[in-house]
């Protein structure tokens, strides 16, 4: 497995990402990760939808919590094709009692704590923590990868404009 170091930072100290980096126009790699229920999702569950698939590090934390109540109001006006994956490594349990907690019923949160199968296949697990980095992928109906963020400092948000702005362009 492929370890990348200095591509991101958390309060800016280097961290090292586990996978290959994916890009644009790649195909978008198979994953499978669990539902709140514990049942197993795979990506190609989706085959035909445009998904938008957002990496943060745990919903327990300000940043990740804001992010995905931005993507949760977003995935509302886009209709039915669109669909919004959260994926961390927060267990299933904690990520259905955040969802409640917090109201969010648009984006669909994955558990990737057992194999970290999401991490490894899009290069976004921090080696240090065994958390992913925050990070959008953009998949169209396809299966090809049409837009990709990785956000250098784990801190700070994702640039939500460039993400619609590519989701609109399908």
């Amino acid at each position: 497995m492929q370890e990348r170091t200095g591509i991101i930072t958390m309060k800016g100290n280097p961290l090292t990402l586990i996978g290959n980096e994916v890009k644009v126009g790649d195909t978008a790699p198979e994953f499978t990760a669990l539902d709140n229920n514990l049942s197993p999702v795979r990506l190609s569950s989706f085959k035909g939808k445009i998904c938008v698939l957002a990496s943060v590090p745990s919903l327990d934390t300000p940043v990740c919590d804001l992010e995905t109540r931005k993507f949760n109001e977003e995935a509302g006006r886009l209709g039915a094709n669109v669909v919004f994956l959260t994926i961390s490594m927060d267990l299933p349990f904690a990520q259905r009692r955040w969802c409640g907690a917090s109201g969010v019923t648009k984006v669909q949160t994955l558990s990737d704590h057992r194999d970290a199968s999401f991490g490894t296949s899009y290069g976004v697990l921090i080696k240090e923590l065994r958390l992913l980095a925050r990070a959008v992928f953009v998949v169209d109906q396809k299966g090809t990868i049409q837009h990709t963020q990785l956000v250098k400092e784990v801190t700070k948000e994702p640039d939500y404009d460039a993400v619609l702005s590519g989701l609109k362009k399908l």
